[in-house]
């Protein structure tokens, strides 16, 4: 892996209407043919993301966005994508060509429910400038507003420096993994299973992560398959300060690892830099009360080719039936698909995201919490349903706090 992977970027969504100069803005900023430029309505019909880097920040990636006024049933469905893209973005830019109409008040109304920060983009503003009486009320709700002429390359180091004002304050931080749970000189060892779905020739990008998280923090690292964790503990002078493995091979893990060591997966490390470890644990805990039929959502971040005893079809529902003791019944999306209407089901089980940045998970936390759905996440649901959750749980303060409380309730 040779670039910075898309979810640790700082993502810049383009929003407006049709021909307001979304692509042409994309192209002036990074000084580059990225996006294509039409004078004809529509030309971009989905979301599309490009990874750049973008000085002065670094890695950023780009959404360039279908125009919220498209028409027709088609059209409906590429404004609907051009919402949803509103989910994973970091920093809103409200393009318009100077019209200030009901679209972008629409719009404005949407990132701030979402919390966004946002920049009004007056493009062509030399040609259509926007009324003395838009810019007054701009300025007095607090809305940054910046004039531009993209295809004249004008007012891009202006709409930079706004960028950069606006992005979240840990937009340029890399969140650490472990950094918070070893000392400089730990030892950690990483429990990697090589079966059918793992990648041929390469680790997947949370292993990688982490390696790099470990070092970053000047610790040691050692990899092992499940089989021969044992064997290379065995051979350690000291024990490690922490062992992490992959959630499927928790209970094999469990039983080789000495109980004063902490022992964790890869996926709840995830939970806590991705989402929202607390909230996590909270769901996993109404795993307790599914009832007979209960129905579950399983969200999978990335997409690809189930293969035979595949963790969100075979593995979990087969663990959580058996902790429930009778029939529950699974519902699986992949990839950016996710129901608008969560109110069918009793439990949302997300996996460890690594590929979508903070703010996307964040943005489907919030959309279960609306809805009244307990979200878990797949490191933590299979603690629990394995009967390890209080031991995978123990390296991280928050959630050992969450528990002692919750077990003191219950006493």
């Amino acid at each position: 892996m040779i670039n910075s992977p898309k979810s640790v970027r700082l993502h810049i969504g383009l929003f407006g209407r049709r021909n307001v100069g979304k692509s042409s803005l994309i192209n002036a900023l990074t000084n580059q043919h990225i996006s294509i430029v039409s004078d004809v309505p529509g030309t971009t019909t989905d979301p599309v993301e490009k990874a750049m880097e973008l000085l002065p920040f670094g890695p950023v990636v780009f959404i360039d966005t279908a125009g919220i006024d498209d028409r027709g049933e088609l059209g409906q469905h590429r404004v609907n994508q051009t919402f949803k893209a509103l989910q994973r973005t970091d920093v809103a830019l409200l393009v318009s060509d100077g019209t200030w109409g009901q679209w972008e008040e629409d719009l404005l109304r949407r990132m701030q429910k979402q919390k966004l920060p946002v920049i009004v983009v007056f493009n062509k503003s030399d040609v259509c400038p926007p009324t003395e009486a838009c810019l007054r009320t701009l300025e007095k709700a607090g809305i940054p507003v910046v004039r531009t002429n993209a295809i004249a390359a004008k007012g891009m180091q202006a709409l930079k420096r706004l960028i950069l004002q606006m992005a979240p304050e840990t937009a340029f931080e890399a969140p650490t993994i472990v950094g918070d749970l070893i000392r400089p000189g730990a030892l950690v060892v990483l429990v990697i299973p090589i079966d059918l779905e793992a990648p041929k020739g390469r680790l997947i990008l949370p292993q990688v992560q982490t390696i790099r998280d470990v070092l970053d923090n000047d610790a040691y690292c050692m990899m092992v398959k499940e089989r021969e964790l044992s064997a290379a503990l065995a051979r350690l002078k000291e024990p490690p300060d922490l062992v992490v493995t992959d959630s499927q091979a928790f209970l094999k893990v469990a039983a080789d690892t000495p109980n004063d060591v902490p022992l964790t997966s890869f996926s709840i490390l995830f939970a806590r830099i991705k989402g929202d470890l607390r909230t996590f644990v909270h769901g996993a805990l109404r795993i307790e009360n599914l009832r007979a039929g209960a129905r579950i959502l399983i969200a999978e971040a990335c997409t690809h080719h189930t293969l035979g005893d595949d963790i969100a079809r075979v593995k979990i529902p087969r663990w959580l039936r058996q902790y429930a003791g009778h029939a529950l019944n699974f519902t699986h999306v992949q990839g950016r698909d996710f129901p608008e209407d969560l109110a069918e089901y009793d439990l949302v089980i997300h996996c460890g995201a690594c590929m979508f940045n903070r703010r996307q998970v964040l943005a489907r936390i919030e959309q279960c919490r609306q809805a009244g759905v307990p979200v878990t996440n797949y490191g933590v649901c299979i603690a629990y349903s394995l009967g390890i959750f209080e031991r995978a749980l123990q390296p991280f303060p928050e959630a050992a706090d969450l528990l002692e409380r919750k077990f003191r309730s219950e006493s």
